[in-house]
């Protein structure tokens, strides 16, 4: 028997799991069936990979040499796998602008620019809740550049393989129905709004946590939260069923106002992100950015109460 990749999973499974009965329901595989390969795997090194009795099974010196060999070649054939995909989906030449986002502000912006700046270039989106999804679809070479946002200082999706660059930081703010007794404060203590259900879009980071802590800090736990799309969440404010959380970059929408936090509690920060190997890190990484700074200055700009708050807190705003 020739040794295989899926022969030195094993092998590792049984390492980390100490035991052949939980490697065997990690690896969606009989016990039986386990230790069969194990003894084929063995009889292939020519020796026992593992000590075992009913405490488990220990690496004998034999198993630690190719636990340490394997432990270097699994993830070298994983980052192989994944810069071949990232490859293949890729072009030789960037031919076409792939943009993936959050349902966020600054997409629609973004598409605008990079459209007009080259008219015969197709651009194409992506939307998700997920920013995993979106950065491991930049990862794998089927989207160019990815436009996503993070609560306060939380580290983007893949840090350590996708090159992020903050565009701006925002404030979160409260959404109001125009008819609310508080629509007409400059600024809204948190606590004031105890009482209120609230709504919000989804996401797989922190901010609903980040949020329950801030209302915690104000003494206060919120009533309900529905978490919803965009338009629902507009909806509910518009009919007084809840207030809002949204970022300060908000669009105007009838009936309805937009309001900062006192203290500012809870932010967003935009970023624009792309692999630092494709065709579109050498084409077009310093356009897209500067594309997605710009559509970020203009989001600020269609609200003059946002632009003038800004003035009092430098913290916040575009990122150069």
């Amino acid at each position: 028997m020739e040794l295989e990749l899926r022969h030195l999973r094993t092998v590792r499974a049984i390492a980390d799991t100490g035991s052949l009965t939980k490697a065997a329901a990690t690896l969606g595989l009989a016990q039986p069936a386990l230790s069969a390969q194990l003894r084929r795997i063995e009889k292939a090194l020519g020796g026992v990979l593992f000590d075992r009795d009913h405490t488990g099974a220990r690496a004998t010196p034999l198993g630690e040499l190719v636990l340490e060999r394997a432990r270097v070649v699994l993830p070298a054939v994983s980052e192989l796998q994944a810069e071949a995909v990232r490859f293949a989906n890729a072009t030789g030449s960037l031919d076409r602008f792939r943009l993936g986002g959050t349902h966020g502000p600054l997409l629609g912006g973004l598409v605008d620019r990079m459209a007009a700046a080259h008219p015969s270039v197709p651009v194409s989106t992506y939307t998700s809740w997920s920013v995993a999804e979106i950065a491991s679809l930049v990862i794998d070479g089927r989207l160019d550049f990815a436009l996503i946002g993070t609560c306060g200082e939380s580290p983007p999706p893949s840090a350590d393989r996708l090159v992020w660059e903050v565009v701006g930081v925002d404030p979160v703010f409260v959404m109001l129905p125009e008819s609310h007794a508080l629509a007409g404060e400059a600024e809204l203590d948190l606590a004031a709004l105890s009482d209120e259900c609230w709504a919000d879009v989804p996401g797989e980071g922190c901010f609903a946590d980040c949020f329950t802590a801030a209302c915690a800090r104000s003494g206060f736990t919120p009533v309900s939260v529905y978490e919803t799309d965009t338009s629902s969440v507009v909806h509910l404010v518009q009919v007084g069923r809840a207030i809002g959380l949204c970022r300060a970059t908000f669009p105007p929408a009838p009936g309805l106002v937009t309001r900062p936090l006192a203290g500012a509690p809870l932010s967003w920060r935009h970023l624009v992100g792309w692999h630092p190997h494709s065709p579109a890190a050498d084409a077009a990484a310093r356009t897209v950015a500067g594309a997605t700074r710009a559509a970020y200055a203009e989001a600020v700009s269609r609200s003059p109460s946002y632009a003038q708050w800004l003035g009092a807190h430098p913290r916040f705003g575009t990122v150069a």
